[in-house]
């Protein structure tokens, strides 16, 4: 009998750990399948934690100078936003639809025009098809990503959702801090609280930076266009101002119909245009980047151009749009929790010299 006894717990420790390991597999395969079915869902969420940042920074600012309290100061914050954009298309709104409409309309004769140059000078045949087969991508590029924000959803409905949202996260964003560092064990909650204080530092001071980057690219881009005599020049700035909050992609992509539509003046022209993209992109990658990296975190750019690859792969178009704000934080989040924290290592904190 206590043979039995003593052989029956060794008999049954395999078959314990094999369940256990069978229901660790099951939970975390589980896990993922359920990050990949609500994954454009998750992406609206950060959207609205982003959003959410840029809500709290206003309202900070505007509490501090006028001394009204948060709610107050974030239904202030939340009206001079919609104000200005309401002011900015009522002002703007049918110039820079008449530009759009001709930056649609001019951009198929200005590919015509490309390979009629490509022709004259000799170089219509390889050339040629390239960039006919370039133009076709571009053509299937535009059509995937309008698909992309399909089906992530009704644009309304998603941009609703995202704004509602944020406004309801800034409005204290303690209780959802609080919140989450309650599901955290509490030998490791110190280090996520810390974790979650450089995220939020380094995403404040990205945005900063980025709406800056993207207000002088699009002001430089404007008024070179402008003086080269491109039309839409106004339309175009703004595509590559807003282009630029995609890493390193972007700019190509806000290049390519502005020479383009310079070809619609002249060779000569359209090679100014690339010059001029060229000098915004050093002006852009010297003194713009650094002035992000300073105030946010000293990302690698291969790092952001295969995270804009990622995100695009697995999250669709709004995962490009996010993917810098995406690769902010979770470069963050590695440094504090992983580096600094499991392997003791010192590291720079996001936001501070």
């Amino acid at each position: 009998m206590n043979e039995q006894a003593e052989s029956s717990p060794s008999s049954s420790s395999p078959i314990g750990r094999i369940a256990a390991i069978t229901v660790t597999i099951v939970a975390i395969v589980g896990v993922a399948w359920l990050l990949v079915e609500l994954a454009g869902f998750l992406m609206l969420v950060f959207a609205s934690l982003v959003l959410a940042a840029i809500f709290d920074a206003m309202t900070r600012r505007v509490c501090k100078i006028t001394r009204m309290k948060r709610g107050l100061g974030l239904g202030l914050s939340v009206t001079l936003i919609l104000a200005v954009f309401a002011g900015v298309f009522t002002l703007f709104g049918t110039q820079l639809a008449g530009e759009f409409d001709t930056i649609r309309q001019s951009i198929p004769p200005a590919i015509q025009q490309v390979q009629d140059f490509l022709r004259q000078i000799g170089l219509g045949g390889t050339l040629d098809n390239l960039l006919q087969d370039g133009s076709n991508d571009i053509s299937g590029y535009l059509a995937q990503a309008g698909s992309y924000v399909l089906t992530a959803g009704n644009g309304l409905a998603n941009f609703v959702l995202v704004f509602v949202g944020a406004i309801f996260i800034a409005s204290d964003p303690a209780v959802y801090r609080r919140g989450l560092l309650l599901l955290i064990p509490q030998k490791a909650e110190a280090s996520v609280a810390r974790a979650l204080d450089d995220a939020s530092r380094g995403l404040g001071g990205w945005m900063t930076g980025q709406a800056v980057s993207s207000l002088v690219v699009a002001a430089f881009t404007w008024l070179g266009l402008f003086l080269l005599g491109v039309p839409a020049s106004g339309g175009l700035g703004l595509i590559a101002g807003l282009l630029d909050v995609i890493p390193m992609i972007g700019p190509i992509i806000s290049g390519i119909p502005a020479v383009l539509l310079a070809f619609t003046v002249s060779p000569a022209t359209a090679l100014w245009t690339v010059g001029l993209f060229l000098l915004v992109q050093q002006i852009q990658g010297n003194f713009l980047q650094p002035m992000i990296q300073k105030h946010a975190v000293d990302v690698p750019p291969a790092v952001l151009l295969f995270a804009v690859v990622a995100a695009g792969l697995l999250f669709g178009f709004i995962g490009v749009l996010l993917a810098a704000p995406l690769t902010v934080v979770v470069y963050v989040l590695i440094q504090r929790i992983y580096v600094s924290t499991l392997l003791g290592k010192e590291i720079k904190v996001a936001g501070q010299d």
